[in-house]
């Protein structure tokens, strides 16, 4: 009798198994989870109560790992951005280094390897009147260095697409460098690679680290 009871429960499990597809089970306890419903982006849909299949953000919500940068791109917030913006990074060798290098890559081919307006773009006569980091009719800190880089300025782009906030500042540092070359003022010295750094934000003011100079 065991005999017979153990082989039909082998039969049973044989022809519930032989049909079976393990890329498409036959029963689906949570189908959902198995063949979910595929929308294109804001089209038409069933998931929200006004029939989209989407959301844009919620205004005034933050992506993260994002810091908003709380100045426009109008005079008033640059003269702003040049009264209140303070570099967050310490002026090292690293950054200073790194600062020149993307400059090297950004900013010579119009503002000149050294800063004077003449760079192989203006030599050419591409761009006129690239003015002199050392032009005595330029207010140039590092605020406003930085915001123009976010915005641009006349005739030069923005460079958000290419640069990160730290990578900004760095260039922010060389520029300094640069002007008070021309200038004959100290340079900005560095500090000691051991020290704390502070998280790098888009404006700037969250850091109480202080550059030195000579």
């Amino acid at each position: 009798m065991k005999n017979i009871v153990y082989i039909f429960t082998i039969s049973i499990v044989l022809s519930l198994t032989s049909c079976s597809d393990s890329k498409s089970p036959n029963y689906q306890f949570m189908p959902n989870m198995y063949q979910s419903v595929g929308y294109e982006a804001y089209s038409e849909g069933a998931i929200f109560t006004d029939g989209q299949s989407s959301k844009l953000p919620v205004e005034g919500s933050v992506p993260r790992g994002y810091t908003p940068y709380d100045y426009v791109d109008t005079n008033e917030d640059r003269l702003r951005a040049k009264a209140e913006l303070k570099n967050p990074l310490p002026v090292t060798e690293e950054n200073l280094a790194t600062g020149k290098e993307l400059y090297g890559y950004f900013c010579s081919v119009c503002h000149g390897d050294k800063g004077d307006g003449k760079g192989i773009l203006a030599q050419r006569e591409k761009f006129l009147g690239i003015p002199s980091y050392a032009d005595p009719g330029r207010v140039i800190n590092e605020g406003g260095i930085y915001h123009v880089q976010m915005y641009g300025l006349n005739a030069m782009g923005a460079f958000t697409p290419q640069t990160t906030p730290e990578e900004r500042w760095q260039i922010t540092m060389h520029v300094q460098n640069l002007k008070a070359e021309l200038e004959g003022t100290p340079k900005l010295v560095p500090v000691s690679e051991t020290e704390t750094e502070e998280p790098v934000t888009e404006d700037g003011t969250s850091s109480e680290n202080e550059q030195i100079e000579e």
